[in-house]
């Protein structure tokens, strides 16, 4: 019988897929620092964000032959060497595209409303005068529709954005390495018809992005200690007063640079779900009024790591059927 261990967990639904299956899971997560002696035993690990599967865990535990990612990036794997070494390596690319996809629109309104604002200042506001100040103050937000949306890498997650944008009126700009066009399925019809609206997204240069984007948001793998994809340089493109959301990985915008542009109205407002540092946050974005912050939970929704416990156990049952 396979043995695997589920080290940052594992949805009970993929779970019951793997045992059903005659496949042992073993969810007592074991210390990163003890993973040498005891992996071992298993034949595969399946891992979250929390613990990392580096050349050194690979060579110290002959017997795994398979690695999974219960998610869509694998910077915490070194894939390429243990696909040399003649083990399988899976991730689950799809489960959670509608859930990040929805918390970039969270982001996108809450800056445009105000509300990462207004949700501060209004517990403590008890007075007509201060309810009217504060009404003055939040009423300058801007609606989304009408508006374009730039999305920086076009696989799943960017599709899903898209999908959502697209709902809401916005015009799209895509983009990609391979500048080519993309069909998206879109299920607008789908509470009348079982009919599927499919569209062609023609993917644009980078810098017609950067230049005409009202709203931007990353979704691109992005290895650890590579150049930032949005700096000084990037975001000197960016129209004034431009919106941006990172929910793909922390050093994808150079922190320092984006407080700049923060400070000097370039970027109206930034969402950030991921930071270089993490969990460490930097205070000056932390306090940032112009900041929306959220844990790092773009993906983590029961309804998506249902989702992911799903596609992965699939993946399992059939590499060691």
């Amino acid at each position: 019988m396979p043995k695997i261990l589920a080290n940052d967990g594992i949805d009970k639904a993929g779970k019951q897929i793997l045992e059903a299956a005659g496949i042992h899971v073993e969810t007592n997560k074991i210390a990163q620092e003890d993973l040498m002696k005891s992996l071992n035993d298993f034949d595969g690990i399946l891992v979250r964000s929390a613990t990392t599967v580096r050349k050194e865990l690979i060579d110290a535990c002959p017997n795994l032959k398979l690695i999974g990612r219960a998610g869509v990036g694998m910077d915490n794997i070194d894939v390429a060497y243990a696909r040399d070494k003649g083990l399988k390596v899976i991730n689950t690319p799809e489960a959670s595209s509608e859930s990040v996809a929805e918390l970039v629109f969270a982001h996108f309104f809450t800056m445009a409303r105000c509300l990462h604002l207004s949700n501060r200042e209004m517990p403590s506001t008890t007075t007509k005068e201060r309810f009217n100040e504060l009404k003055k103050v939040y009423s300058s937000g801007v609606e989304l529709k009408g508006k374009t949306l730039g999305i920086i890498g076009f696989g799943n997650i960017g599709q899903a954005v898209a999908r959502m944008g697209i709902g809401l009126g916005m015009h799209i700009l895509p983009f990609k390495l391979r500048a080519e066009d993309v069909k998206i399925e879109i299920d607008i019809f789908r509470t009348v018809t079982d009919t599927k609206m499919v569209l062609t997204m023609k993917c644009v240069p980078f810098e017609k992005l950067l230049a005409e984007s009202d709203f931007i948001t990353l979704h691109v793998p992005f290895p650890k200690g590579a150049p930032p994809i949005i700096g000084k340089r990037e975001l000197e493109q960016m129209k004034n007063g431009v919106y941006l959301v990172n929910t793909a990985r922390g050093g994808a915008v150079n922190e320092s640079e984006l407080l700049e542009a923060l400070n000097s109205g370039k970027v109206a407002a930034a969402g950030l779900d991921v930071f270089e540092n993490e969990p460490l946050i930097r205070e000056e974005l932390r306090q940032h009024p112009r900041v929306s912050l959220s844990p790092h939970i773009g993906g983590s929704t029961p309804e998506a790591q249902e989702r992911i416990g799903i596609e992965i156990a699939q993946k399992i049952v059939e590499h060691f059927k």
